[in-house]
């Protein structure tokens, strides 16, 4: 039995991991996490998402808490996250981190506090999402020089890191793989007279309209054809699955900072 705290437990996704481990018999929800001032904070976690009642607490302060569990699941925002991530390193507790928007010095200190857990740092939880990277890298190794790379992707309104995580993780995928260097040559706005698209630049533009749950389209454009790869999020439920997937995976490795290519089995060993 995986024992499992959720964080953001009244948010959307929070909530509907909540849901999915309560109908399963190798995981349990033992606590769950929210901010302070939260109207849930406090409550039993079940009353609190109008199931039954079910013994755990929601509270406010994960460290206070997480003695209790093998893994914490969390799906809040950077700064929030690497919080949790320092609180879980100090317990040896496994985590999982589905947040976006971390920083390049962020990162760095994230796989510092790596060094002292497990922990699981995705952009996207989706096994689509990360089949379609490996798919990528493919792709890109073989079409080469010759095909332009653009990424389009779009979100709901409310989402407000922009471009995505995953849109810059695909980017970050195919500049490896053509050996380009991604601060240089990644282009995000179009306006008035830019002159020829450049061979190397990769285009990566944002979308942000109505309750889109997730969109990412990249396409290799070429002279008389294009190759177009696409992923369409129908609902959270997949990323959900993706993060409970991982915490079932996570809590039987090694401390070190790893991602769902790990997770899959799609990493590389070249």
């Amino acid at each position: 039995m995986v024992k499992v705290i959720v964080t953001g437990a009244g948010g959307k996704m929070g909530g509907r991991i909540i849901g999915m481990i309560s109908a399963m018999e190798n995981l349990r929800v033992v606590g769950a996490i929210e901010v302070k001032g939260h109207p849930i904070v406090g409550r039993d976690l079940g009353h609190s998402l109008g199931s039954g009642r079910t013994g755990a607490l929601v509270s406010d302060s994960l460290a206070d808490c997480i003695d209790q569990a093998d893994v914490v699941i969390d799906f809040t925002d950077h700064e929030a996250s690497l919080n949790y991530l320092k609180i879980a390193s100090e317990k040896n507790r496994a985590i999982v981190i589905g947040s976006t928007g971390f920083t390049a010095e962020e990162m760095k200190t994230a796989q510092k506090l790596a060094e002292k857990t497990r922990c699981v740092l995705s952009p996207n939880m989706s096994v689509g999402v990360n089949v379609m990277l490996k798919v990528l890298d493919y792709c890109a190794g073989i079409l080469y020089e010759d095909y332009d790379v653009e990424i389009i992707e779009a979100h709901h309104h409310l989402k407000k890191d922009a471009p995505s995580g995953t849109a810059l993780q695909m980017a970050r995928v195919i500049a490896a793989r053509l050996g380009r260097d991604l601060e240089k040559e990644a282009v995000y706005t179009r306006r008035g007279m830019i002159g020829e698209r450049t061979r190397r630049e990769i285009g990566i533009q944002t979308i942000r309209a109505g309750d889109i749950v997730g969109e990412h389209t990249v396409i290799f454009g070429g002279i008389g054809e294009r190759l177009e790869i696409v992923h369409r999020a129908q609902s959270r439920d997949n990323f959900a699955k993706g993060a409970i997937r991982a915490a079932q995976w996570i809590v039987h490795q090694k401390n070190g900072l790893y991602d769902m290519q790990d997770v899959l089995g799609l990493r590389d060993s070249r």
